[in-house]
């Protein structure tokens, strides 16, 4: 779908006035995925926040690495919740290049991700589920995850920049632990959460303003209450840490891009 096709987009079954989390992240990561609304979102929000567009970049260069170290552990399934629109270096080609046999299930409720999912992603071993994160019986009930994903086998549960979109009154802890449940021994949580310990409090509320006037509002947690998520997980090395400094490639890669966003691994004891 090109966005410029698309003219007020009423007839696309969403609202293309209102920013959107997944697609002002297609603008910062330089997608084309993207409505006016989003770029004009990511641009105020880039006033406050120079830095937005390197944070993007570094967080799914993460979600890349993470995939690779659990697919050099024997993990062969994976299941990207809130997943967004797809892009390069996406979760089934990296693990594919590890080993084709991989299996991937992508799990998303917007409908422009899922249009996408279904247009790009014509592959047998890589599914698609229309479905809120949030909902964990829905996720694990759907028909792509009962077809590819054998849970009484390790599994790797990709939470990439999702958790910091679920508000407290939604107990964020209670759905990584419903997912955990089904998680067999030696499965993996992959997440990234937005940090705002080490920020310039005003400008990161600034720019938070600007996002939260979007159709998903984003709730920033501190970084022992992002570490508490990982309950019943063991955080391989170097632990929670700033997304760019999680085994980076090179390491002229680990240069932080400030601590908004950190990230880590953990396995299933």
């Amino acid at each position: 779908m090109s966005t410029e096709s698309t003219g007020e987009g009423g007839a696309l079954g969403f609202d293309v006035t209102r920013p959107n989390a997944a697609r002002i992240y297609d603008y910062l990561l330089g997608g084309k995925d993207n409505f006016a609304a989003d770029r004009q979102a990511a641009e105020r929000m880039m006033a406050f926040m120079p830095e937005a567009r390197r944070i993007a970049r570094a967080n799914r260069a993460f979600l890349g690495r993470a995939v690779r170290f659990c697919a050099s552990r024997g993990i062969r399934q994976f299941l990207d919740l809130g997943s967004g629109l797809p892009t390069q270096d996406n979760v089934h080609q990296v693990a594919a290049a590890v080993d084709p046999a991989c299996r991937v299930v992508y799990v998303d409720f917007d409908p422009v991700v899922v249009q996408h999912a279904h247009a790009l992603l014509e592959d047998a071993d890589v599914g698609v589920v229309a479905a809120d994160a949030r909902d964990p019986e829905a996720v694990l009930a759907s028909a792509p995850v009962r077809r590819l994903l054998d849970l009484s086998r390790p599994v790797a549960v990709l939470a990439v920049a999702l958790l910091h979109f679920v508000p407290d009154e939604e107990d964020p802890a209670a759905l990584v632990a419903r997912f955990a449940e089904a998680m067999a021994p030696g499965s993996a949580l992959v997440m990234t959460h937005a940090c705002p310990d080490l920020m310039d409090p005003e400008a990161f509320a600034e720019a938070l303003a600007v996002y939260n006037r979007g159709a998903t509002p984003i709730h920033p947690r501190g970084r022992e209450r992002i570490a508490a998520l990982f309950s019943g997980f063991e955080l391989v090395d170097p632990g929670l840490v700033e997304v760019s400094q999680w085994r980076p490639d090179r390491p002229e890669d680990s240069e932080p891009a400030d601590a908004q966003i950190i990230g880590g691994v953990g396995l299933k004891r």
